[in-house]
């Protein structure tokens, strides 16, 4: 299948702008930034009912707002696209399923492709969506830069160290700071396959201009901001298992 091109999905060096040659090797990500209103406006009307499984179309239509709605459909439609690209297949026929949860042992952690050691991951936030192909567990976390008010409010399940960090900013300074650690800290919980049901205060991934690593999780900013023509005000971060932790 040919993959999508610009501008329904755009790249930005480090992301490429096609799948070459099929999905990455050696542990190497590569990652693709959406617009939602871009590959909305370029979509096949037809597509969702066609392209989504029944579960997808269903979530959909739950959402009460067209926008919420509307991010959804163009995330899955998204994912699906660049998994088929990838994997040589129809996007309808992806067969996505969940990897068990590393906390429960629930059949609720990393979504996964059967039958291939293909990793992904996705994030939307505003207009949007970030993915993440890689031959190890990845995950990526875009999000829009929020207020001092609502920083201060959520900072306090940070870190102990970051959030002295944070304090020690001058105001102006905390939200592009926050965001940075946010980004930085969910797409490592979504690597690990916990999401938030793991305290975001256990690890520590900081505020500042470099990423932490986390154990054998590598952790890199990814520099969406501008990346599409009329989108700004985002930050994001990918996180990558390295290598295997000793046991």
């Amino acid at each position: 299948m040919t993959p999508p091109s610009a501008p329904r999905i755009v790249g930005r060096d480090p992301l490429p702008t096609a799948v070459a040659d099929g999905w990455p090797q050696g542990g190497e990500p590569e990652t693709w930034l959406l617009s939602v209103s871009r590959y909305t406006a370029a979509m096949d009307a037809g597509a969702p009912g066609t392209i989504l499984d029944a579960e997808e179309r269903e979530r959909a239509s739950k959402f009460l707002r067209a926008e919420d709605r509307e991010r959804y459909t163009a995330a899955h439609l998204g994912l699906r696209e660049l998994l088929g690209a990838y994997l040589g297949m129809a996007p309808a026929e992806v067969p996505f399923t969940r990897e068990a949860c590393p906390g429960c042992g629930g059949p609720h952690g990393r979504p996964a492709v059967s039958g291939t050691p293909l990793h992904f991951n996705m994030s939307h936030a505003g207009d949007l969506v970030l993915f993440a192909f890689a031959g190890s567990p990845v995950g990526v976390d875009v999000e829009k830069l929020q207020p001092a008010s609502v920083v201060e409010g959520v900072a306090e399940s940070l870190h102990p160290k970051e959030r002295a960090e944070l304090d020690a900013l001058v105001p102006g300074d905390r939200p592009a700071a926050f965001a940075r650690c946010w980004t930085r800290k969910e797409a490592y919980l979504k690597g690990l396959g916990t999401g938030l049901s793991r305290d975001p205060a256990v690890n520590y991934v900081g505020t500042g201009l470099s990423a932490v690593p986390v154990g054998p999780w590598a952790m890199t900013d990814i520099p969406v901001d501008g990346a599409i023509s009329g989108t700004s005000g985002y930050a994001a971060a990918m996180a990558l298992l390295t290598s295997l932790p000793h046991a």
